[in-house]
């Protein structure tokens, strides 16, 4: 199959010819039919996870179809569409046993601690734990889209958050994961405040419903949410990961507010210092967000399917393997608005 190779650090990926993965006894195959550009690849291509091991194949906001499946797999078959979590439990330790999946305490990440879907085929473990069927109503273009940061954003936002109707949400970061963020806070109900430096971002994040836009770089972010917000908001998130963005998003909090860190922080940022004074204070939430257990995706497409939410909306384009490395090696300079998707390998 051809797949695009990471040989060293921060080096382009090569597109190359490597074996065809073959299913686990109890997982399976896929055809990846489409797969997301994401930032976090962007991490595990600079080194910054130490789950990656050279070579590797980078990629995990993948949708496909069965196409192999292993001696112990009963539920699936040949020919299914799925999408998978990016985060896969194993099924039998206590927080999978719990439903929590995504913080399985053997979790297996495809695109960083296996080869991921920059590729024709992927292996997916444990079939029975992490394997979606995507309704006939979603194409892989949009399933994919959905990857990392439509399902990460969706359980930050009405999970780890708790958004209500009526509730102020801000998103600090609009990027990929935090214009899905926007969709859902609107979807859901509330009233949203969007953050970033980039006027196209936010003239996304105005057009998929945001009620309140900042430019950083012009105005300062706390002060704006906390006057439009009649003094702070009930939920913020963290959609960079950037010690400026997660300090404004505790700060930009009403009291017993409660601050998402979804966002990743890695290198030199993984210990990032808070406002405790503020967090005291006010009686504030800290939370960490991590991906979406598999029982959460129903909800998900039950938004979807009633019209509220729209993923392809945050499509920005589709583009061939060549084309998504090209992406990946762009994203240090934050340059991409939305989702690309690479939904052409041969």
């Amino acid at each position: 199959m051809k797949a695009a190779v990471i040989d060293a650090f921060g080096v382009t990926p090569h597109i190359r010819e490597v074996s065809d993965p073959l299913p686990p006894d109890d997982g399976v195959v896929l055809a990846v039919a489409a797969n997301g550009v994401c930032r976090s690849d962007w991490h595990g291509w600079m080194g910054h996870d130490p789950d990656v091991r050279l070579p590797h194949v980078p990629g995990h906001e993948m949708a496909g179809t069965v196409v192999a499946v292993g001696a112990e797999v009963r539920d699936w078959r040949p020919g299914d569409r799925v999408t998978v979590p990016f985060a896969c439990g194993c099924g039998l330790c206590r927080p999978c046993r719990q439903g929590h999946t995504h913080i399985c305490d053997r979790q297996v990440q495809p695109g960083f601690t296996q080869w991921g879907s920059f590729a024709e085929y992927v292996a997916i473990p444990h079939a029975a734990v992490n394997l979606v069927a995507l309704p006939e109503e979603l194409d892989m273009v949009a399933a994919a889209s959905l990857g990392c940061r439509f399902m990460t954003a969706f359980w930050a936002v009405t999970g780890q958050g708790r958004v209500g109707p009526g509730d102020w949400l801000a998103v600090h970061g609009c990027g990929g994961l935090g214009l899905a963020a926007v969709m859902i806070g609107v979807a859901v109900g509330a009233r949203v405040a969007a953050v970033d430096l980039d006027p196209a971002k936010l003239a996304l994040a105005r057009e998929f419903g945001a009620e309140c836009v900042v430019n950083a770089r012009h105005d300062d972010p706390v002060a704006v949410i906390r006057e439009v917000s009649g003094g702070g908001c009930t939920v913020s998130l963290d959609a960079l990961g950037h010690p400026e963005t997660c300090r404004n998003s505790v700060l930009s909090l009403a009291k017993r507010g409660r601050h998402v860190q979804v966002g990743l922080l890695l290198g030199e940022h993984a210990s990032t210092a808070l406002p405790m004074d503020r967090v005291i204070g006010y009686e504030l939430a800290i939370l960490g967000s991590h991906g979406m257990p598999v029982y959460r995706y129903p909800a998900l497409f039950s938004l979807i399917q009633a019209g509220r939410l729209d993923p392809r909306r945050l499509v920005n384009r589709t583009v061939d393997l060549a084309g998504g490395v090209a992406v990946l090696s762009s994203m240090g300079e934050f340059a991409t608005t939305g989702v690309v998707v690479i939904d052409r390998f041969g």
